[in-house]
């Protein structure tokens, strides 16, 4: 499987270049046909633009002076209504999955992947009808989690994690910050810059990637299947830059274009919300495998945690709010983080947990890697790049490239190719990760 040590690898290519154009047997067919049914069904399943709060909301809550919740009641998310008819949505999904057993088989390998999805999406439409009701908060953390589910039995659990991380982050110095941290760089110039960055990891792209100045959104950058979008007039850093190159480009772009390479099946360019947990947990492993990320990056993640947590035990808008203003946000950013935990729900009832993904898939992911290189398959780490892929799905990733139902992935960034390099590193971790830290604080307590 020599494909997997680089992405420029000449098998890797030939097989791009002539698996989409080859003609496909009956079978291939037959799953290209259910899999464009499933892409096209979910198209209009938009959860974040369901569930967001537009500016009146905020700009009535700072008209009283932050002291009431905000005015978000289920008569609001019904004056939003859905893009879709939910009863039809429904019944479409349930037509690809008996389509799938009746063509496919009950113990189709690919067959069962769609109809997990057709599953998911199907649950995710009962989510987004019960916006703005307390079950809403129940049903998201179905999909997404809850800061308090364990990762293993008996062991901590998100909560736990970020209980930690906020201990550890306050004791780092202020001689942490360093010169790529000064947001000096405007918005044109990080177009430019960004663009020639993506353009050189891409540049075998089929169509070029796109970075564009937009006054439409909230946050200072957002990405999208083959476009990252900078708010005008928003100031960056080099480090700023960074994340946005390995996150929003390596990671969410990169599988984008794998998953819309594939001839067979094109559901893998699009993610259900188990794929969302390894889409952001893969994002921030590459942040911290390119020594990317930084404390104000984790505390940011960690602090969603803490949110949603509160919010879980009947925390309000306004307490969460307060939480994020003692944390040294703006009043406009500590809305906007408050607002996240609470989109979809009502300011009283219960938090979205969707921003629970990003350090929950990372320790899934960490966990993956050192458990596949202990076990000696280390081939299939690269596969999780493959699309908008399910972690538990990558043991079947193999198996379809072999039948020539999948194409492995081309994008794959330089830390996942050089195998070597990351078998050598996750060797060290493991035997760390079996020492005692406790003792180790007793022992080395005099130097430090």
């Amino acid at each position: 499987k020599a494909w997997y040590h680089s992405q420029l690898n000449t098998e890797v290519n030939d097989r791009w270049r002539s698996m989409p154009t080859k003609a496909l047997t009956a079978y291939q067919q037959t799953i290209r046909d259910l899999s464009d049914r499933l892409v096209k069904a979910q198209q209009p399943i938009r959860v974040l633009d369901a569930l967001k709060w537009d500016a009146s909301v905020q700009e009535e809550f700072f008209k009283h002076k932050a002291r009431r919740l905000p005015a978000v009641t289920k008569e609001y998310y019904q004056h939003h209504p859905l893009p879709f008819d939910v009863a039809h949505k429904n019944a479409e999904f349930y037509e690809i999955e008996r389509d799938i057993r009746r063509q496919l088989g009950q113990f189709s390998t690919v067959g069962n992947i769609m109809s997990r999805m057709c599953h998911e999406y199907r649950e995710l439409v009962h989510m987004l009808t019960h916006r703005g009701e307390p079950v809403f908060s129940q049903l998201s953390q179905q999909l997404y989690g809850s800061s308090a589910d364990a990762f293993h039995a008996g062991e901590a659990n998100l909560n736990d994690l970020a209980l930690m991380i906020t201990e550890t982050l306050t004791h780092y110095k202020d001689e942490l910050s360093h010169q790529h941290d000064d947001k000096k760089i405007d918005s044109e110039h990080a177009v430019k810059i960004l663009g020639e960055r993506l353009q050189h990891y891409f540049h075998h792209a089929p169509r070029p990637i796109s970075v564009k100045i937009s006054d439409g959104i909230l946050a200072d950058a957002a990405a999208g299947a083959e476009t990252i979008k900078i708010r005008k007039g928003a100031l960056f850093s080099e480090r700023d830059l960074r994340v946005l190159e390995v996150h929003e480009g390596w990671v969410h772009i990169g599988t984008t274009l794998n998953g819309l390479a594939q001839p067979i099946c094109t559901f893998l360019s699009k993610g259900p919300p188990s794929a969302t947990t390894t889409q952001e947990g893969l994002a921030i492993i590459m942040e911290i495998f390119t020594f990317t990320s930084y404390p104000g990056r984790v505390k940011r993640l960690t602090n969603r945690i803490n949110a949603i947590h509160m919010a879980e035990q009947g925390a309000n808008f306004l307490e969460v709010y307060h939480f994020f203003k003692e944390q040294g946000l703006s009043e406009e950013e500590a809305y906007t983080n408050a607002s996240r935990v609470f989109r979809g729900s009502l300011p009283n009832a219960g938090p979205f947990t969707k921003d629970l993904v990003y350090s929950k898939g990372f320790v899934l992911i960490y966990n993956y890697i050192q458990l596949a290189i202990k076990k000696g398959l280390v081939a299939r780490i690269p596969l999780l790049f493959t699309g908008k892929v399910t972690l538990e799905d990558i043991k079947y990733l193999s198996e379809l490239i072999e039948e020539d139902i999948i194409i492995p992935p081309k994008f794959v960034p330089p830390q996942f190719t050089d195998l070597a390099a990351l078998t050598a590193w996750m060797c060290y971790t493991n035997f760390i990760r079996s020492i005692s830290q406790a003792r180790v604080e007793i022992d080395y307590r005099d130097m430090l």
